[in-house]
């Protein structure tokens, strides 16, 4: 089982890569970094990274005032509940957030951002900015837990992340992990619970209750997920020769992955999910809406 949680990963790892490691410097400020799953990867990847005031130490983000120029590239997933298909009783605070976290890429002017949530959460729309939206699943990339998420990567010249291309996954996938599963009788165990999000070995949470515990690993990022969006994203921001909008052509589906030639979609999967957007039903007030 250890296995499966360092193996997938070396897949990944380009075995060239357009830049030079050495003298490589980013400074990149995290929002929302709950325990710092996301900031993981990159500092895995040489990035330094800096946090802002977060709730888990009560910090208040509201507070937070950004200053131009002074961070390459800002990262964070906001509170995601509002937008989740699992909520029945959605409210405001989502929306919110993330409203936060684009004021603070616009008065701190980073070169990039990425922002991760769930499949349902908005489009991120900042001027001067050109956003590539795609998801990323750790079965993606050979392990066993079924997480789909959406990344939007932003940049001022069209840049956009060239994805790994994803493994065939062929064992048993494990249902989701979610914030509220410690609190629920049918709970895995905690190691269990962490392993499933990356970890080889139980993370320290100092005072945490055992319900907030599954809540912090719950509501991060898979740690093996991180790391690679942070390689490849460092890939595509010191490219000698970047891909843009410009001059690529991305999937019709909106899952953000690079095609050539004639095709239009990236697999079947995603053939499917075009046909899907082109089609119409009828809602409870008989207006046509697209699906």
């Amino acid at each position: 089982m250890e296995q499966s949680k360092t193996t997938p990963l070396m897949q990944f790892i380009p075995d060239k890569i357009s830049i030079q490691d050495s003298g490589f410097q980013q400074l990149v400020l995290s929002l929302f970094p709950n325990i710092g799953m996301l900031d993981s990867g990159f500092v895995r990847n040489g990035f330094t990274v800096v946090t802002a005031p977060d709730k888990i130490v009560n910090g208040e983000i509201r507070d937070f005032k950004g200053v131009p120029g002074r961070f390459d590239g800002i990262i964070g997933g906001s509170p995601c509940q509002d937008f989740s298909g699992l909520n029945r009783n959605p409210g405001t605070l989502s929306q919110e957030m993330l409203d936060e976290y684009k004021r603070i890429v616009r008065e701190c002017q980073p070169d990039w951002f990425l922002l991760e949530n769930v499949t349902r959460v908005p489009d991120v729309e900042i001027e001067g900015y050109y956003v590539q939206r795609f998801n990323l699943s750790p079965t993606d990339l050979g392990f066993e837990q079924s997480r789909n998420r959406t990344f939007q990567f932003g940049t001022k010249d069209g840049r956009i992340i060239e994805l790994p291309e994803p493994v065939k996954y062929n064992g048993k996938r494990e249902r989701c992990v979610t914030a509220s599963e410690g609190n629920k009788p049918d709970r895995r165990t905690f190691e269990e619970f962490c392993k499933l999000q990356g970890f080889t070995e139980v993370p320290e949470l100092g005072s945490f209750t055992k319900s907030a515990k599954y809540q912090a690993i719950g509501n991060g990022v898979h740690l093996g997920v991180s790391y690679v969006i942070a390689r490849y994203l460092k890939n595509a921001i010191f490219s000698r020769y970047p891909k843009t909008i410009f001059n690529t052509k991305v999937c019709a589906c909106g899952c953000g992955r690079i095609v050539s030639g004639r095709k239009l979609s990236y697999n079947d999967a995603c053939r499917k999910r075009v046909q899907l957007k082109r089609e119409v039903t009828w809602n409870d007030n008989s207006k046509i809406v697209t699906v």
